[in-house]
């Protein structure tokens, strides 16, 4: 007899997408902050285009960061919610003093990069438990940044 969760998932299954939502949950809310850092910071010709689409990156950011968290919660686990733990956790650094609209779109640019990758990886992970609810996110998710990350591309280009 397996041991199921209240959504009939696997149990143990579920806790490892737990740990590794709450790492991609991490990942967001610091690349949150990059984004909301850059909209506040931001200098130079291009300010008003790129303060613009940092506050546009940023308020979509933060729509996934709650859906990470109730999807953690969703699957029974506990999402961080301390910053020292999104600190400790997260693969993406803090950007710190970045006026420069380059500078920016290229911090953000290595930032979608890593929660691409990490996505992608929970997708598998999430087939692999037969968690449809997490995969769908996932898979929504990496549509969506891929065309965001070919945009931002065009704008350096």
């Amino acid at each position: 007899m397996t041991n199921t969760n209240s959504i009939g998932l696997d149990a143990q299954k579920s806790a490892q997408l737990v740990a590794s939502l709450n790492k991609l949950l991490s990942c967001y809310q610091i690349q949150y902050m990059n984004a909301r850092g850059f909209h506040w910071n931001i200098k130079g010709r291009n300010f008003f285009e790129l303060h613009v689409k940092f506050e546009e990156i940023y308020n979509l950011l933060l729509l996934k960061v709650d859906e990470i968290a109730e999807r953690i919660l969703t699957i029974e686990g506990h999402p961080l919610h301390a910053f020292s733990d999104y600190l400790e956790n997260s693969t993406i650094a803090e950007a710190k003093n970045i006026s420069d609209g380059q500078a920016a779109v290229e911090n953000l640019l290595a930032g979608y990069s890593t929660l691409l990758t990490m996505q992608r990886e929970i997708l598998d992970q999430a087939g692999e438990a037969g968690d449809e609810g997490t995969a769908s996110l996932m898979s929504d998710y990496i549509k969506e940044q891929e065309k965001l990350v070919w945009m931002l591309r065009a704008y350096l280009n």
